[in-house]
C-alpha cells in the first residue's frame, strides 16, 4: 500500500485517518494545531506519523488527502504543498469547500498531479467505522486510482467529472440543514399550540421528514453550527438557504455545538 499524507485532523479528519491506518495504509499526518495524535516515543501511534508541517507530510506520498475547514484553509495548504507534489500523485480533497475552491486548487497543480473532490456525508461515528457517504468527482483514471482508499471510508457515489462531488455536497447539505430548520420550527410551533413534543415529533418522524427528525434530535452527531452556516454560504442562491443561515448565525453561543443543539434552542424559544 502506497503512502498517504492526511492533512487536517479535526472532528472528522482524525477518525478518518485512523480508519485508513487500521486498514494497513501508512499515513503521515499534519494538523494546523499540533498534538492531535498522541505520539509515542517514535512519533507515531496507530500507524499515524505526525509531522510539523504539510510539506513534510506530502513528501514521498502517492496520495494526499485533505479534510479542512473551509476554502481559505484549503488555499493556504495548497500554497505550501503544490511545489512538493510529484507527477503521479493524486490529491483527494474531502473538505466541504464547493466546486469553485476545488477548481482554484486544480488550476495550481503541476503537470501530472491529479485532483479528486470527495466530500462526505456523515458524522464522527461513521467516520471511524467506514460508514460515510463519499461524493466523488474527478477524472476517471484519478478516481479509480484512489477508489480503494475512498471505499475504506464509506460508500462511494460517483458524481461525474471534476467538481461534481463538491457541487453535490452543497446540494445535499443545503437540503439537510434547511430540512432540519423546518423540523425545528415545526416542533416550536407544536409547543406554542400546546402539543406535546413526543406527539408532534412522532407524527413527523413517521412521515417523509423522518430522517430529518432523527438528525434534528440526534445526540451523537458533531456537525457544528458554524460549519453548517459556512456550507449554506457556499451554496449561495435562494431565499430559504439565506434565511436559515441567518437563523443559525443568530445563536453565536452555539457556534461550536452540534446542529441539534441549535434545534433545541429554537424549540425552547418557541
Amino acid at each position: 500500500m502506497e503512502k498517504i499524507a492526511f492533512l487536517g485532523l479535526g472532528r472528522m479528519g482524525l477518525p478518518m485517518a485512523r480508519r485508513l491506518a487500521s486498514g494497513g495504509y501508512p499515513l503521515t499526518v499534519w494538523n494546523r494545531t499540533p498534538g492531535r495524535v498522541p505520539a509515542s516515543t517514535e512519533g507515531s501511534v496507530e500507524g499515524l506519523v505526525e509531522v510539523a508541517d504539510p510539506v513534510a507530510a506530502v513528501r514521498g506520498a502517492g496520495v494526499v488527502v485533505t479534510m479542512l475547514a473551509d476554502p481559505a484553509a484549503l488555499a493556504a495548504v495548497a500554497r505550501q504543498i503544490v511545489a512538493e507534489l510529484a507527477p503521479g500523485t493524486v490529491w483527494v480533497d474531502m473538505s466541504s469547500v464547493g466546486p469553485a475552491a476545488v477548481a482554484e486548487v486544480r488550476d495550481r497543480l503541476p503537470d501530472g498531479v491529479g485532483l479528486v473532490d470527495a466530500p462526505v456525508l456523515g458524522s464522527i461515528g461513521p467516520a471511524g467505522t467506514g460508514g460515510l457517504t463519499v461524493l466523488v468527482g474527478g477524472g476517471p483514471e484519478d478516481v479509480e486510482r484512489v477508489r480503494p482508499v475512498l471505499e475504506r471510508l464509506g460508500r462511494v457515489v460517483d458524481c461525474g467529472g471534476p467538481g461534481a462531488g463538491a457541487a453535490l455536497k452543497l446540494v445535499a447539505i443545503g437540503a439537510i440543514v434547511g430540512g432540519v430548520a423546518v423540523v425545528a420550527e415545526a416542533l416550536a410551533l407544536a409547543g406554542s399550540l400546546g402539543l406535546s413534543e413526543e406527539l408532534a415529533g412522532g407524527v413527523l418522524a413517521a412521515g417523509p421528514l423522518g430522517g430529518l427528525v432523527a438528525r434534528a434530535t440526534a445526540v451523537d452527531a458533531d456537525f457544528p453550527v458554524r460549519l453548517a452556516a459556512k456550507d449554506l454560504a457556499l451554496a449561495g442562491g435562494g431565499p430559504v438557504f439565506g434565511a436559515v443561515r441567518e437563523r443559525l448565525l443568530a445563536h453565536p453561543e452555539l457556534a461550536d455545538q452540534d446542529l441539534a443543539r441549535w434545534v433545541d434552542a429554537v424549540r425552547a424559544a418557541g
